[in-house]
């Protein structure tokens, strides 16, 4: 486990401290992976935010600085010059796009799962929230990644999540499609999706199949 709290990272999103909470992600990425860092950190201090907003106790402005300091965080994270070696080190002929429903505004947890295939040395497009359907099909068609990444986090895009599925799965060269988001922590998301799509739950388990897949055992890497 991490030494530090996600509530004290937290805190430093909430009060928009950018430079104090880059310190801290820097100075344990010294010592953790980066499933470990997400999982342990970012995951729950954005999640302990969510519970904050939800008893009221901080406000709408102060929920959205605290995601946009997350993000410019994670920006400056991913794309240090030691991060970016690390990955030029272990390039794959693996790609992968991420996007949200149609609809979905919440994409930060997506961006930390691009950051994790980037990591892994894929070439990685993180294509944000509110993404179309038509506009994600033809991307998939002009890009042809391996892994199509989709997040949902609003119950009632559930259907349409079925829509993007069965769409992108019926690509003539056959992606993979990812699904999570916080709704694949907490309900079964098996009805909206096919017997050949990969839902995760959390980033552990995302780093478990991507260890899979990156090894060349792709027909193994289902859940």
């Amino acid at each position: 486990m991490l030494q530090h709290s996600p509530q004290q990272f937290a805190e430093f999103l909430l009060n928009g401290d950018q430079q104090r909470a880059i310190e801290l992600l820097r100075q344990i990425a010294q010592h953790s992976p980066r499933y470990k860092l997400y999982n342990e950190l970012l995951t729950p201090a954005m999640r302990y935010i969510g519970e904050l907003w939800e008893r009221n106790e901080i406000t709408v402005a102060e929920e959205h600085l605290a995601t946009a300091v997350c993000d410019f965080v994670l920006a400056q994270y991913h794309y240090s010059p030691g991060q970016r070696s690390a990955m030029d080190r272990h390039s794959v002929n693996h790609k992968a796009m991420f996007s949200c429903l149609e609809g979905e505004q919440h994409a930060l947890g997506l961006k930390m799962v691009s950051g994790l295939f980037e990591a892994e040395g894929w070439h990685s497009r993180f294509m944000g929230a509110d993404l179309p359907l038509e506009y994600t099909v033809d991307t998939a068609k002009k890009w042809t990644p391996d892994v199509i990444g989709l997040s949902v986090s609003i119950a009632y895009n559930l259907p349409n999540l079925k829509t993007y599925v069965e769409a992108l799965e019926d690509l003539n060269y056959g992606p993979t499609v990812l699904v999570g988001g916080r709704l694949a922590e907490k309900y079964d998301l098996r009805p909206y999706c096919s017997n050949k799509t990969v839902i995760i739950k959390d980033v552990e388990e995302l780093h478990s199949w991507l260890s899979v897949y990156s090894t060349g055992e792709k027909q193994n890497a289902r859940y």
